[in-house]
C-alpha cells in the first residue's frame, strides 16, 4: 500500500511538472520513448540508407557504361548523372515512410517485437494527449524497456504471461484509443466528477503502477502471485472502451 502510494505521488508530480513545463513553452522531446521503439526506427533507417546506396550505385554503374559506349557522357552526362543522384536521394529519403503498426498488431509475435510496437505505437499518439499523460506515456516507454526483457524469461503459456501482454498490448493502447475518439471539445468537460483528459491520467498511471508491480514480481519470480494479480486487471481497469462511451 505504502509503495503504491509513493508511486502515485511520483507519478502526479511528474504529471505537474510536465504541465508547467508546456505552459512555460515546452522541453524537447526524446526521440523514441523506449530501446524498443528506437531500434525499430535504426532498422528503418538503415534499409533507407541501403536504398540510397543501391539506387547510388546503379546510377553511377550506367553512367560509366554509358561513357564507355559513347566515349564519354560529357559535362551534360555529368550534371545529369548529379541530378539524378539527388534526386534518388531526395526520393529514397523520404519514402516509403515508416509505418505505425496497428492495433490489432500491437499483441502479436514475440515479447520483444510486441512492446517495440507498442512503444512506437504510443509514440504517435502523443501529439493528441494532455501535457500530463504525455509524461506518463514517456515513462510507461522506458517501464515496457525493463518489462520486456523480465517477460522474455517466462513460459508464454503461462497464464500470467498472457494477461502481461494483453495489459501491454491491447488495454493499454485501447485506452489511449478510446480518448483519441472523444471530440476535442469535451474532453475538458467535467461529466461524473473529472474530465476524460483527467480519467486518461488517472488510468495511465494506474498502468504506470501495475506495469512497475509486474516486472519487480517477475524480477523476484512471484510467478503465482503475479499470475492471481493478473486475473483482475479487467475488473480493475474495465474495458477500455468505456470511457470513450461515457464522454463521447
Amino acid at each position: 500500500m505504502a509503495d503504491e502510494a509513493r508511486q502515485h505521488r511520483e507519478i502526479m508530480t511528474a504529471a505537474k511538472r510536465s504541465l508547467v513545463d508546456q505552459r512555460a513553452g515546452g522541453r524537447r522531446r526524446p526521440v523514441s520513448i523506449g530501446v524498443g521503439s528506437s531500434e525499430l526506427k535504426r532498422r528503418f533507417l538503415i534499409r533507407k540508407l541501403r536504398n540510397i546506396a543501391w539506387a547510388a550505385g546503379a546510377i553511377l554503374a550506367f553512367s560509366f557504361i554509358a561513357g564507355l559506349i559513347i566515349d564519354g557522357i560529357g559535362f551534360a552526362g555529368i550534371v545529369i548523372t548529379f541530378m539524378a543522384l539527388l534526386g534518388a536521394g531526395l526520393i529514397f529519403g523520404k519514402f516509403p515512410r515508416l509505418k505505425v503498426p496497428r492495433m490489432a498488431d500491437l499483441n502479436t509475435g514475440d515479447v520483444r517485437h510486441m512492446v517495440a510496437r507498442t512503444e512506437l505505437w504510443l509514440e504517435h499518439q502523443r501529439p493528441a494527449l494532455p501535457p500530463p499523460a504525455i509524461t506518463l506515456v514517456d515513462r510507461i516507454g522506458t517501464q515496457l524497456d525493463a518489462l520486456g526483457l523480465q517477460l522474455e524469461t517466462v513460459d508464454p503459456a503461462h497464464p500470467a504471461a498472457h494477461e502481461t501482454r494483453k495489459l501491454v498490448g491491447e488495454t493499454l493502447p485501447g485506452m489511449v484509443d478510446a480518448y483519441r475518439r472523444i471530440p476535442g471539445h469535451l474532453r475538458g468537460e467535467k461529466r461524473a466528477g473529472s474530465t476524460p483528459d483527467e480519467q486518461l491520467v488517472e488510468s495511465l498511471g494506474k498502468i504506470s503502477s501495475e506495469i512497475d508491480s509486474v516486472t519487480r514480481q517477475l524480477a523476484d519470480g512471484a510467478l503465482d502471485d503475479l499470475a492471481i494479480r493478473t486475473r483482475y486487471l479487467a475488473y480493475r481497469y474495465g474495458d477500455a472502451d468505456e470511457p470513450a462511451a461515457e464522454n463521447s
